[in-house]
């Protein structure tokens, strides 16, 4: 009788010789049928630590980092990683913190702990205002150098001229003030990111498309010309958070002062419609960039204003969205994408995923890949763009109404004399420990402008 062998070797079945398909596979046919592919001509790299997504404001908190673990579920089952430079950034330092936040402030996140969460008007949790939207959790200083550590090394990228596009959709957190927290906000990575721009950009733009107006980084930079910031959002002084960004508030009122007229507000009445926010965004963008002439855009997309938001009222679908991204992006200036505030977190995660696709160049088909991880935690809405504005607001945008805006804006832009030329303004503190270098050379080059003055006056 024939000896037979038992055990067999196993021979692995080539790609698309059988139906069953590894999730490696199932991916590399995505980028496939999406065209996927590396962008030509400019670079876009993705900033993301895992270790964010396990934080835990609370149960009932509103804010769930969860939102970030969906967002690059998708990014990834579409293929959108090959077409990127992936990043895992490590944590912010303390001195990188304190290059805009006070040291005592710092080191209170560092050491507070659950257990101090109260709301005792003589305790430093309510002196830092934590505790109550802003909460006490474990890990939370973690937390805070990890999505600023995230912005700064995007930022780094693009002035590194790594990449032309750097996206953290962890970061964008807007209303964090130098000495205190604020809507869910302790680390304010924007103005950190900002901060590290302008040690190479003349002068940069922040739009912010965030339901919530974006304070803190308007007070930042509210004395300085180096930055002009722009904020669309929901206004209302009396009630809704956090009641400041009017029409009228521009900066200070001096107009001696460099920051006069470069803090612009686009403020919003409950319910505004795809057609509307689109239009608005385009006529005010636009000559914004061509007024002001930015070396560099910072933009934070705060999904809070999409329909269907917790926390939002506006009726905004997730292409209007993404369509403020692909506007932005047509000014080929080097640009930083932010998340922000968006607390649906199935709705979060599919528009950060489509604008990543806008960042790209791709065109990703609308049904989410059938291998996406969470699937079912989008029920019956598996696709790229559910319609968000069934449970709609009242629209209380009047085309009146969104003229005047235009209006008010195109006459702040009138007091902008051309570019302003950063020889000549404040330069905000610096990550480099090149302040002292660079105010020599501004002190000199007024003495130089000043000694050219007086003698066009003596001779004439």
């Amino acid at each position: 009788m024939a000896k037979t062998s038992v055990v067999q070797d196993y021979k692995h079945p080539q790609p698309g010789t059988t139906s069953t398909f590894t999730v490696d596979e199932k991916i590399r046919r995505e980028v496939w049928n999406n065209g996927i592919k590396k962008p030509k001509g400019y670079t876009v790299s993705y900033h993301a630590n895992p270790e964010m997504e396990q934080m835990h404001f609370g149960q009932k908190h509103p804010m769930k980092p969860w939102r970030l673990t969906l967002t690059n579920k998708i990014v990834m089952a579409y293929g959108m990683h090959e077409a990127m430079d992936i990043y895992i950034p490590r944590a912010a330092s303390t001195q990188e913190l304190k290059d805009f936040h006070s040291g005592d402030y710092i080191d209170f996140l560092q050491r507070v702990t659950p257990s101090d969460n109260t709301w005792d008007p003589d305790s430093q949790t309510y002196a830092y205002n934590t505790g109550d939207d802003c909460p006490i959790f474990d890990g939370l200083y973690n937390y805070c150098s990890l999505y600023a550590g995230a912005s700064l090394d995007a930022a780094r990228k693009l002035t590194n001229h790594q990449s032309d596009i750097a996206i953290n959709w962890s970061g964008g957190l807007h209303h964090a003030k130098k000495t205190e927290a604020s809507g869910f906000c302790y680390i304010n990575d924007i103005v950190l990111a900002i901060l590290q721009l302008l040690l190479h950009h003349p002068r940069v733009l922040y739009i912010d498309i965030d339901v919530h107006h974006g304070d803190g980084v308007e007070q930042a930079f509210w004395s300085t010309d180096r930055v002009m910031t722009l904020s669309f959002h929901k206004y209302n002084r009396a009630e809704f958070f956090p009641g400041t960004g009017a029409l009228d508030d521009t900066g200070p009122l001096n107009n001696a002062s460099p920051g006069a007229h470069h803090s612009l507000n686009v403020p919003l009445h409950d319910g505004i419609e795809d057609a509307q926010y689109i239009k608005l965004f385009e006529d005010i963008v636009k000559p914004c960039v061509r007024n002001y002439k930015p070396t560099a855009i910072v933009l934070q997309c705060g999904a809070d204003s999409l329909g269907g938001d917790r926390l939002g009222c506006f009726n905004v679908n997730i292409k209007a969205h993404g369509a403020c991204v692909a506007f932005v992006k047509k000014f080929d200036l080097p640009l930083l994408v932010l998340g922000g505030g968006g607390y649906t977190a199935r709705n979060v995660a599919k528009a950060w995923a489509y604008e990543t696709s806008l960042c790209i160049g791709a065109e990703v088909h609308p049904n989410l890949p059938a291998h996406t991880p969470f699937l079912e935690h989008f029920g019956n809405e598996k696709t790229l763009f559910p319609k968000l504005d069934l449970n709609r607001y009242e629209n209380k945008n009047s085309r009146v109404y969104l003229e005047s805006v235009v209006m008010g804006i195109m006459e702040q832009l009138r007091y902008l004399q051309g570019a302003p030329s950063v020889q000549m303004q404040h330069i905000p503190p610096d990550l480099g420990g090149f302040r002292d270098e660079l105010e020599k050379e501004v002190f000199e080059e007024m003495e130089e402008r000043e000694r050219s003055r007086r003698k066009k006056e003596r001779r004439g």
